[in-house]
């Protein structure tokens, strides 16, 4: 029998619950608490928590490397992008207020855009540095 199959079953199950967390601190930061960096660390913490207890391989089938890569990359254009829609739509650099109809929902819709690029780019370089990690161990 495997010594470990507490802990993995545990870790299995605490995995899917942490990133269920983090969409609900990403997407309830703009009432809250919370927000795209602390989100995006939970993210990552269920990658990392399923990477110490399954191998690195095994959470790499889940988010592969290249993946990870490319998040980092994404949120960072995502948050570019809002700035730039929004000079493109008359305003300044990340002026929400010109990105719907009322400056109010404007302002919503550009801090949810921006907190999601954020936690993004997070989760893919806190990814993308326990892995640089995890393959240097011996």
């Amino acid at each position: 029998m495997d010594a470990q199959v507490i802990l993995r079953v545990t870790a299995r199950l605490l995995a899917p619950a942490i990133w269920l967390f983090a969409l609900y601190v990403q997407f309830h930061g703009d009432f809250g608490p919370g927000g795209g960096f602390q989100a995006g660390v939970l993210f990552a913490v269920g990658f990392i928590l399923y990477a110490l207890v399954e191998g690195l391989a095994a959470a790499e089938t889940l988010i592969p490397a290249p993946v990870s890569e490319a998040m980092m990359a994404l949120g960072v254009l995502i948050y570019a992008g809002v700035g730039f829609t929004g000079m493109a739509m008359g305003g300044n650099f990340l002026d929400y207020n010109v990105l719907a109809h009322d400056p109010h929902h404007g302002q919503h819709l550009g801090i949810l855009l921006v907190e999601l690029g954020v936690g993004i780019t997070v989760a893919g370089v806190m990814i993308q540095i326990f892995s640089a990690f995890a393959r240097e161990s011996p």
